[in-house]
């Protein structure tokens, strides 16, 4: 362990909640909950003034509903929370070319790395600058724990929370670590802890009496001996940049359990698109195709083949995923499906026999069915497919949440034979908490949907609390837009053109009267901006105690 504390771990306060807030003027200082709103929704995060009724992450919806009845719950907007983690992770990598994220949200960073703190003043000094950046950049707050290693870093930023900064000084780590819960220390989940307890372990402190030889005989030899090394506060584990992939993986949970095999196999087979386009995405292929099933026992089996070589191949992973089903019994239902990819490799060789099979199928299926039926089941598939695409690319499933689409009837039907009756109109359909724009009101979000009607509140982050109007789902003058930026980039200062030579003093300049109300309107400006808008950041204790941080 270092003998000066330059390792920073940030966590960003009650991320995808406080991005919420901060671009829904109307939901500042309410409870909101982020997460799935169908009757199997779990909550992503939980707003503290959502986590006064005790809500909190991971917590079924329907649970957190009956809590806090009046919170406001949104569904995720990941491509927006994505894009406000990369400015923050930016404002890191400044410090230092070794940081370590953990999430969008939360993440490890060397100091010591990037030169820029060697002592605990300097440390000091970085977070709190660290701070002010953020805040400045996103609008949102971030907690900082310094310390002289990661597990402790760690800790210093749960006691940071909300918008606040704690440093553990040298020398004081085991003091500090004595009286807390077992349950603070990374690995020491619910089984571990109640485990402890009943022997009678439920600080840190007493975790170090107990000794390794006891502790090794409770818990094992690996487990036993690292939790005793992180109760005497050792911790050695570097910083790193870059974590090896081990595997990609998607799924899906369903709020009605599936029943229909064919069924089942079409959301295999689009599971598998989905986790081949992150594999790609990611730049690796894999050799071992893996299929998750949960039924509706909640019993769940996993079913994995290893292909001749990686591959990156849409087809290959399919029919893979397709056989591994076949040995799976789904009579009673399915609420869980997922699919992965793991042994990845940085190359791809594709598997020929893998796809000849594929071939070979394709052409036995388009003679049972003839091919012209085969295609037109095909087209109706994708179209579907895209239909019920989310905006971040993946399938909406439940109940409450609303998806992303095209205006009623545009484009379906228009190219179908003359033989052939159109399909239906597509109702559009709208995710509560995504942000639209109307032809003559502006941009706003969604509020909710349902009945045929959408109801939406027009603001952006940087108006005031805005009205509520109610429009027909199919609407032609509202649709799905990008997020407004939480906060607005400032314009470069005019330059003044420089006097023609020969010119007298003052010539070409407006008149007075024009340049009085240019200097009488910066005040009003910042008063818009409110107070301590420029000031810099409070230490931690003052930042510590504001209810909204985060």
């Amino acid at each position: 362990m270092r003998n000066e504390p330059t390792i920073l771990h940030l966590d960003m306060d009650a991320f995808y909640a406080s991005a919420e807030q901060a671009s829904k003027p109307s939901l500042r200082g309410k409870a909101v909950v982020v997460g799935g709103l169908g009757p199997r929704g779990v909550v992503a995060t939980a707003s503290y003034e959502a986590r006064r009724f005790g809500v909190h992450s991971a917590m079924p919806t329907a649970q957190a509903r009956r809590l806090a009845p009046n919170a406001a719950y949104l569904v995720p907007r990941f491509g927006f929370y994505r894009d406000i983690s990369e400015r923050v992770m930016g404002l890191l990598r400044e410090l230092s070319p070794l940081v370590e994220p953990l999430s969008l949200d939360e993440a490890f960073v060397d100091l010591e790395a990037g030169g820029v703190a060697s002592d605990e003043v300097s440390a000091r000094a970085v977070g709190e600058r660290l701070r002010a950046d953020i805040r400045a950049v996103t609008g949102l707050t971030g907690s900082v724990g310094i310390a002289a290693s990661k597990m402790l870093a760690k800790i210093a930023s749960e006691e940071a929370k909300p918008d606040g900064l704690v440093l553990i000084h040298a020398g004081t780590e085991r003091a500090l670590l004595a009286p807390m819960a077992v349950r603070v220390l990374p690995g020491v989940g619910p089984a571990t802890g109640d485990h402890l307890r009943r022997a009678g372990i439920t600080t840190v402190g007493e975790l170090a009496e107990a000794g390794e030889d006891e502790l090794v005989r409770m818990l094992g030899k690996s487990h036993g001996a690292g939790l005793y090394a992180m109760a005497l506060a050792r911790d050695d584990r570097p910083v790193v940049a870059e974590r090896e992939t081990k595997s990609v993986s998607v799924e899906d949970t369903y709020d009605v359990d599936i029943h229909d095999r064919t069924r089942v196999r079409l959301e295999v087979q689009r599971l598998a698109a989905r986790c081949v386009g992150r594999l790609r995405a990611s730049g690796h292929s894999g050799r071992t195709v893996v299929l998750k099933v949960r039924r509706y026992d909640f019993s769940t089996l996993t079913r994995s083949e290893t292909l001749r070589g990686p591959t990156d191949d849409p087809s290959v992973v399919q029919e893979a995923a397709a056989r591994l089903l076949e040995s799976v019994d789904t009579t009673g239902g399915v609420r869980l499906l997922g699919v992965g990819v793991s042994g990845l490799a940085d190359y791809t060789q594709e598997d020929l026999f893998a796809q000849a099979a594929g071939a070979r199928a394709a052409a036995e299926a388009a003679e049972r069915t003839g091919g012209a039926d085969e295609a037109a089941k095909t087209e109706r598939a994708d179209e579907g497919q895209a239909r019920g695409a989310g905006p971040d690319g993946s399938l909406i499933r439940e109940a409450g949440e609303q998806g992303v689409g095209g205006p009623a009837g545009e484009g379906v039907g228009a190219e179908r034979g003359s033989g052939e009756p159109p399909l239906a109109p597509v109702e559009r359909r709208w995710p509560a908490g995504h942000d639209v724009r109307h032809a003559e009101y502006g941009p706003g979000w969604v509020q909710g949907s349902g009945v045929g009607r959408v109801t939406v509140r027009f603001e952006t982050p940087q108006s005031a609390p805005g009205r509520v109007r109610t429009f027909a789902v199919d609407d032609r003058d509202l649709e799905l837009s990008e997020p407004v930026a939480l906060v607005l980039e400032q314009a470069p200062p005019a330059v003044e053109p420089e006097p023609e030579p020969g010119a007298e003093p003052g010539e070409g300049r407006q008149p007075d009267v024009e340049q009085g109300q240019g200097r009488g309107a910066e005040p009003e400006a910042e008063a818009e901006r409110g107070p301590g808008a420029g000031s810099s950041v409070a230490d931690s204790s003052a930042s510590a105690a504001s209810p909204g941080g985060g």
